[in-house]
């Protein structure tokens, strides 16, 4: 009988499933056949309790409980209520909003804004720029739409961030191309957990000064999705009056999602937001943005937006939600130390690691290294250039055993 093939590839290499969440599945398959204390499941790209369970604010799941129907069920604009648009401002920059004419672009989480940014920023056939330990996923992004990724290497021998390597890359790919997409994931980077310190943006600012004399556009993504995870809030956002150095020609968008900060993770809500020189530029942008969202996935869900535009609509109730955030954030950073401690005691080589969901293990066959794991019931994410474990997702006790067992199984 003959096979057809119905959908076409265009090109794409297309796998027979998510890395991430295929491992994630197995992990749960395990845990239903073996238990829970048997299995470390070290995948998971949310903050769980040391029960394994979501964690969900209760500030913000009462406010989701009190609203009306029309409130969660009926669409909201394209670009997001007007609400929200204003209060998604207040959240991304806290007391550091960098001078500008910034518009604000509902997406459907963070993944939203890096595909549309990536579809109006550049052209078919052009390469986006970011680090070499990333997320893998904006390879799927930029794949979907005839992009690929090009990397610098993020750090350099000393575990510093590497400005060379960044203004190298950046030159290369203008000398080629007539526009470029930056994507930086910072803080808490997604999926090492380093910060770009002052100091970086500093650098960072200067070398695109210089490289923007060419004329061409440059589009510089701040994929912000574990900003409030970082540390101390405000301190977090001391780059972003930075930003207003930036020429005409480099337009920095920040990529900001209510997944994390919120736990609002399957409302899939975000925003991108622009801080533009110029009127037109930002006028641009907003109708740019909002085209391609009615051309991708339309507009974005509505329950979210409200939430978020009630929590800032109430000092009180805001002053409540950031509280709880902060004893979890506290609570997620010991996770962080303790693996680092014990990474240290046992000669487990991390990447520079600050804060956040993940810590990353260089590694020479992080798939051979994986699935050796997986057999012993330790369930982590192989990656280009390593392991990347999510101290989201499990223990603080489970985070001090886990780097023996990684050892051993690098050494056997």
């Amino acid at each position: 009988m003959a096979e057809y093939i119905l959908a076409r590839g265009n090109g794409r290499h297309i796998p027979h499933e998510d890395k991430i969440f295929g491992i994630s599945n197995r992990a749960k398959a395990m845990i239903a056949e073996k238990g829970a204390d048997k299995v470390i499941n070290a995948t998971i790209g949310s903050l769980l309790d040391d029960n394994g369970n979501l964690v969900v604010l209760s500030s913000v799941d009462e406010v989701f409980k009190h609203l009306s129907p029309a409130e969660y069920a009926d669409y909201a604009p394209i670009g997001g209520i007007k609400p929200f648009r204003e209060a998604v401002q207040q959240a991304a920059f806290g007391s550091h909003r960098p001078k500008g004419y910034v518009e604000a672009v509902a997406t459907p989480g963070g993944t939203g804004s890096l595909r549309n940014v990536i579809a109006n920023y550049s052209d078919g056939g052009d390469q986006v720029l970011t680090s070499d330990w990333h997320w893998a996923p904006y390879n799927t992004i930029a794949g979907e739409i005839g992009r690929s990724i090009a990397t610098f290497e993020f750090f350099t021998e000393n575990g510093k961030f590497n400005i060379d390597s960044f203004q190298k890359k950046s030159a290369e790919l203008l000398a080629k191309q007539e526009s470029l997409v930056i994507i930086l994931n910072t803080p808490a980077h997604n999926p090492t957990g380093y910060s770009l310190t002052l100091e970086d943006w500093d650098h960072v600012i200067a070398v695109l000064q210089e490289e923007a004399k060419c004329g061409k556009a440059i589009a510089l993504v701040i994929d912000a999705a574990y900003i409030d995870f970082a540390g101390d809030e405000e301190e977090y956002r001391r780059f972003l009056p930075k930003l207003e150095a930036l020429p005409e020609n480099v337009l920095p968008i920040m990529a900001y999602s209510l997944s994390k900060t919120y736990t609002l993770y399957g409302t899939r809500c975000g925003a991108m937001i622009c801080i533009a020189k110029t009127k037109e530029i930002a006028d641009e942008f907003k109708r740019v943005c909002e085209y391609s969202s009615r051309g991708s996935w339309s507009n974005s869900a509505k329950v979210a937006q409200v939430i978020l535009s009630r929590i800032y609509g109430e000092p009180g109730l805001l002053e409540r939600v950031d509280k709880e955030r902060a004893h979890y954030r506290e609570m997620l950073i010991k996770r962080g130390r303790a693996f680092e401690e014990e990474a240290k005691k046992v000669g487990l080589k991390i990447v520079p690691f600050d804060a956040g969901f993940f810590i990353s293990i260089p590694c020479s066959d992080p798939d051979a290294i994986s699935a050796k794991l997986e057999k012993e019931g330790v369930f982590i994410v192989p990656l280009a250039k390593g392991l990347r474990v999510s101290v989201a997702s499990i223990s603080e006790d489970k985070c001090r055993k886990l780097p023996a067992i990684i050892k051993a199984a690098m050494e056997e």
